[in-house]
C-alpha cells in the first residue's frame, strides 16, 4: 500500500492485533496531516464502543466542527452503523476504506448522505481480516453484534 494514510491505518490494525484485539485501524486526516489515529480497543479496554474509527476520533480530541468537515477518515474495514453514524454526526465528507469483502458496513447510508466513499480492496487488509475471522469467529461476531 503506497498511500501513507492507509498505511498508518494498517499499522494501527496490526498494533491492535498484537495487543490481542481485533485488527481494525483508522486515521483521521485534516489538510494532509494525521490528527487522530486509533484501533479497535474493545478487547484491550473492555469497551463497548471503541471500534477503530471511534478510537481515532477519541484520540483526535475535541475539535471545531469545521475541522471534521474538512477531514478524511481512513479505515481498514467498512464502517459499521455506529461508526457511520459518527461520521455523519461530525460531517466527515470522505471515507477511504481498506476493504469491504469481509464486512459490508453502512456505505449506502453514507453515500445517500453525500459522503464520498472509496474502497481500495487492499490485499493486506483482506488477508488480515480473513485470518482473524477464521481464527477468532466468536470474538468477531461479538464485535459486530451477532
Amino acid at each position: 500500500m503506497s498511500d501513507p494514510f492507509m498505511r498508518a491505518a494498517i499499522e494501527e490494525a496490526r498494533q491492535g492485533l498484537a495487543e490481542g484485539g481485533i485488527p481494525i485501524g483508522s486515521v483521521i486526516v485534516h489538510r494532509g496531516e494525521i490528527i487522530g489515529r486509533g484501533h479497535n480497543q474493545r478487547v484491550q479496554k473492555g469497551s463497548a464502543i471503541l471500534h477503530g474509527e471511534m478510537d481515532a476520533l477519541e484520540n483526535a480530541g475535541r475539535r471545531a466542527a469545521d475541522v471534521y468537515r474538512e477531514s478524511v477518515l481512513y479505515t481498514t474495514l467498512s464502517p459499521c452503523a455506529m461508526c457511520s453514524g459518527t461520521i455523519l454526526l461530525y460531517g466527515i465528507p470522505r471515507v477511504i476504506i481498506g476493504e469491504n469483502q469481509t464486512f459490508m458496513g453502512e456505505e449506502d447510508l453514507l453515500r445517500s448522505r453525500g459522503v464520498r466513499i472509496e474502497v481500495l480492496q487492499d490485499p493486506e487488509c483482506l488477508e488480515m481480516m480473513r485470518r482473524f475471522i477464521a481464527e477468532h469467529p466468536r470474538l468477531w461476531n461479538e464485535d459486530i453484534g451477532v
